[in-house]
Parts: C-alpha cells; structure tokens; sequence
C-alpha cells in the first residue's frame, strides 16, 4: 500500500501539472475522505497549494472537525455558509409546489445542498486556477452513496479506486490522527451513521467488492447498486447515426 500511495501522490502531481492548474481546491467535510486527499495532495503539490473550503447550511455538526483538519494540515481554508443559497432555492420551489399540491420531499432537501457546495467550490476553483478534487470513495460509488452532480463529482478523484477500509488504510500510513480515520462516517445532516442509513456494514461492502464473496449484506449491496447505476454513467445521449469527427 506504501508504493501505491507513492504512485497515487504523484500521479496527483502530474495531473495538476498537465492541467496547467496552479493548485487544488477541497470541499473540507471533517470527515476521513476529505482528510485522505487533502493529505495526498499536500504531500503531491505542497499545502500552499490546497485550498479547503468547508461549507455548513445553516448549523455543521462536524465543522469543528473541518477546521481542524484545515489547521493540521496547515492548509488555507474558509467557510461559506449555504443557508441563503439553500434557502433562496429551496423556498420558492415549495411555495410553486404547494400551489399544484405537491409535497417537498427529502430528495429535494437532502440533494440541493451538495449541489450548492460544488459549484461553491467551482466559483472558487475557477478564480484561482485551481482544480476541484472529488473525495468521494470507491465503496460510496459502488451503491450510489452520493449525489447526482453533487458531492459526486470533481475534476479528479484520487480515491474514487479505494474502499472505505482501504482510505482508512491509507491515513494511517499517511500518519494521520487515528482518532479522525477511525471516525464514525455519517452525512452530518440525518443524525444517522452512513452504515445506519445505507442498511450495511462497509465492512461488508468492501469483502464483496473485493472477494465476491456472498456475505448477509450481498442482497442489500446488489439492489443499492443495480438502481443507482445511472449516478456512475454519464448522460444518456440519444445515437443519431451521424458522423462525429471528434469521438
């Protein structure tokens, strides 16, 4: 794991290079997937060239965590807060929705602000020439732990290979705080652990992704997979039949 981490730090550092990016801009959670790659990308780039931005809507349970992480990192950072953003969306679309008796659901909710920080990190991204870096893991990726054109997206993603147990694996190495690796993963919005809400264990998850073996959560691992398949492909195009040069 020592090599591929070496390997990982400086494919990081080609791709940035080969960018023409002047740096690396992270959406700081408080989280260990956060941590891992802002780590990473420290160590590929320097940390005068990762930027951090934590961004709660409204209250963030975890935003201690997140400037913590920030200042052991020594990283520059800020936080912008979403509530306005969050609310100048989401309240004219109720308003509209009740209007046609229609109820606002948790997918509206739960979705628009991750929405909200991606393009928070874009705006910053885009004035600093810098990239933005997924931190999204290879065990959230395989059953659809993420949201469509939210958190799930980036102009890299340097562990979007790794299970959950393997990012952990790889902090450790990285010398980081056992106490923030081994953090219990949770959205920091439901109150609920991310094992409580996907109805697994990672554990579990990452043996199959892994061996294959069928555990008791092979069941539950499959459907999760099958119905978000569509956050793992690109948009559906319609095949006209003709000719593109450019393909």
């Amino acid at each position: 794991m020592q090599q591929i981490i070496n390997e990982l730090q400086q494919w990081i550092k080609n791709y940035v290079q080969n960018a023409h990016s002047k740096g690396v801009v992270i959406g700081m959670s408080g989280g260990k997937d956060s941590l891992v790659v802002a780590k990473l990308c420290c160590n590929a780039i320097g940390k005068e060239n990762v930027f951090g931005v934590i961004m709660p809507n409204g209250e963030m349970s975890d935003k201690s965590d997140a400037v913590k992480t920030c200042e052991l990192l020594g990283i520059k950072y800020a936080i912008v807060n979403i509530n306005d953003a969050y609310n100048a969306i989401i309240n004219p679309v109720n308003d509209i929705l009740k209007q046609n008796n229609i109820q606002l659901n948790d997918i509206s909710t739960i979705n628009t602000p991750p929405r909200i920080r991606m393009t928070t990190l874009y705006a910053f991204a885009g004035s600093l020439n810098y990239l933005v870096a997924n931190t999204s893991n290879l065990s959230e990726i395989s059953v659809g732990y993420s949201t469509k054109w939210g958190d799930g997206i980036g102009d890299f993603a340097p562990i979007a290979n790794f299970t959950k147990t393997e990012v952990c694996e790889i902090g450790k190495l990285l010398g980081l705080p056992t106490k923030l690796v081994d953090k219990t993963p949770s959205d920091g919005l439901s109150g609920k652990s991310d094992e409580a809400k996907l109805g697994l264990t990672y554990a579990n998850l990452d043996e199959y992704i892994r061996t294959g073996k069928q555990n008791k959560d092979y069941e539950r691992i499959i459907h999760l997979n099958k119905i978000t398949s569509h956050k793992r492909r690109l948009p559906a195009r319609f095949e006209n039949g003709f000719k593109n040069y450019l393909e």
